[in-house]
């Protein structure tokens, strides 16, 4: 019998590389990360891909470095998060004025939901949205492999993420 694995897994050790870059203040790694197609990819961008299990996971861990330090511009402590994307954008708006009730939080989360490619682009306006209110991120350990599995028939993340929206007190893998 094999004894159980205490390595974490990949997204988490990421996540753990990624905070232990705002608690040591490497400005310099968090705003190369924050550069998402740099002409030059520096050692920060090859750290963020090699967490990644296989090859073609490269860019998902990628994305989501950037996404990470793009939350984190300036601060001094790291929010891990919790619950998927569409959780988070559930906590994003003012007063009555949050998640579902949000006009724009809502079209945002139906451009990302309508995705059929990884929709970076949007992502990154959910992020800046989140940190723009100050509200917690999604759970940064999660969405490297929320990403992974984006394409996936059926699409099961994105329909994970609407219902985390929508559904005041959905519970599934990725809330805790």
């Amino acid at each position: 019998m094999s004894e159980p694995s205490t390595e974490k897994p990949p997204g988490a050790q990421l996540t753990g590389w990624l905070a232990s870059l705002v608690r040591s203040h490497n400005t310099g790694a968090l705003a190369a990360l924050r550069r998402p197609e740099p002409p030059i990819r520096t050692e920060a961008h090859f750290k963020a891909a090699s967490f990644a299990p296989a090859e073609e996971d490269e860019p998902y861990y990628q994305l989501t470095a950037f996404l990470f330090a793009r939350y984190h511009a300036g601060a001094a402590t790291p929010r891990l998060g919790f619950g998927d994307m569409g959780a988070a954008l559930r906590r994003v708006g003012n007063g009555a004025t949050r998640g579902p009730e949000n006009p724009g939080v809502k079209r945002l989360l139906t451009r990302i939901t309508a995705s059929r490619e990884v929709p970076a682009r949007h992502l990154q306006h959910a992020v800046d949205r989140a940190r723009s209110h100050n509200s917690a991120p999604p759970a940064w350990d999660l969405l490297p492999e929320d990403l992974a599995r984006w394409k996936q028939r059926g699409r099961p993340v994105a329909d994970a993420w609407g219902r985390s929206f929508y559904t005041p007190n959905y519970s599934n893998r990725n809330s805790s």
